[in-house]
């Protein structure tokens, strides 16, 4: 296993927490994003070697915030590489880092009312872009 550069934990990072703050966009509400903010805290926390280290060292994601379309132009593309990255550098990881995001995600969705329509579109999103490339 190679060590993750800063710049690779960060993709990482961004993939994990833009798919978080993609489903809490995807149906928002003011009480529903503290519920959710805390649901996905737990999902993440859960991780563990490499996936733990690249998401709890280092800054914290820049995420555009103007519509959702733009936070998946950078949040999709960080997942497909943060997969890339692993399969290269940690091939035991790849689907640790897939279960964290996917169960944040779901966690997230849940939090608040059950899973909305959108957000269940959204984790479809996210579930493609963590795919193995044909």
């Amino acid at each position: 296993m190679e060590r993750l550069t800063d710049e690779e934990r960060l993709t990482l990072k961004t993939g994990a927490f833009g798919a978080v703050f993609l489903v809490s966009n995807a149906d928002p509400g003011m009480l529903g994003v503290i519920r959710e903010s805390v649901a996905a805290s737990g999902a993440l926390a859960d991780a563990s070697g490499v996936v733990k280290e690249a998401l709890t060292t280092g800054p914290m994601p820049r995420l555009p915030r103007d519509s959702q379309l733009e936070i998946e132009s950078v949040v999709l593309p960080a997942l497909d590489r943060a997969v890339r990255i692993l399969r290269e550098k940690s091939p035991a990881d790849v689907d640790a880092y897939r279960s964290v995001v996917l169960t944040a995600a779901d966690r997230v969705a849940r939090a608040h009312d059950g899973v909305a329509p959108a957000e269940a579109a959204v984790i479809d999103r996210i579930r493609g872009a963590l795919a193995e490339p044909a």
